[in-house]
């Protein structure tokens, strides 16, 4: 089973900014693009990034005035509102991605990091793309129909090996509902973690059931406890 990476839904046509670009023409690349977020590019590799947050510096206090002793304490916010040109108002170094990182994993860094789009880059740290927040949500987007088509492909057939009457799979507003009878406890604990790992999948509610508990078994072969899901009714 296929887990989605930043490649799938990442922007291709980056607009970036140079070393050099004036804070003006980076104010017109946002507004002109609708974007968050600039690259600044030199040598074809990525050297930071100017957000609309490293811009709007400019407005919390004049460089030159009697607020400036407060606005001292921050010296990096201090620096951005007298900068000029790219290489002064970004932030550096970058905090990039590759094509093949996970969407989960490019979600957890911009939740540590607290930004909002990443640089995709290459081995060489050269730009191939870039991912938003908002990139990130795109496998919710689908619609029940194919996310309950590539569920039973994916996980039921694919992964289960099981036929595509075994499990049922409904899917309402990206809830997705697994009923049917399997043959072990086992695989319907394995058939509700992928589902619910599935790219796109908001929930999962379980009513599977099994014929046979092989709890007892996987605790002693594996030492730990397979407990899950509702009493079986044979």
């Amino acid at each position: 089973m296929s887990t989605p990476t930043v490649e799938t839904v990442m922007t291709r046509d980056v607009v970036t900014a140079r070393l050099d670009t004036p804070f003006k023409e980076l104010v017109e690349l946002l507004a002109t693009h609708r974007i968050g977020a600039l690259p600044v590019v030199n040598g074809g590799r990525v050297v930071g990034v100017v957000s609309q947050t490293d811009l709007v510096h400019k407005l919390d206090l004049p460089v030159d005035g009697p607020g400036m002793r407060l606005f001292g304490r921050h010296r990096e916010a201090r620096i951005k509102a007298a900068g000029d040109i790219a290489g002064d108002l970004m932030t550096t170094p970058a905090i990039t991605v590759t094509a093949g990182t996970t969407l989960a994993a490019a979600a957890r860094i911009m939740d540590r990091r607290r930004v909002t789009h990443l640089p995709v880059v290459d081995g060489g740290d050269r730009l191939v793309g870039i991912v938003a927040r908002h990139d990130l949500l795109t496998p919710y987007r689908r619609t029940d129909d194919d996310l309950r088509a590539e569920i039973r492909q994916e996980i039921v057939e694919r992964s289960l090996l099981l036929e595509p009457t075994d499990i049922a799979v409904t899917v309402d507003d990206g809830v997705v509902t697994l009923t049917g009878t399997v043959d072990r406890r086992s695989t319907a604990r394995i058939a509700v973690s992928l589902t619910r790992a599935f790219a796109g999948v908001v929930d999962v509610v379980d009513g599977l059931t099994w014929k046979y508990d092989d709890s007892e078994e996987i605790r002693r072969r594996y030492g730990f406890d397979a407990q899950i899901g509702p009493v079986v009714r044979l």
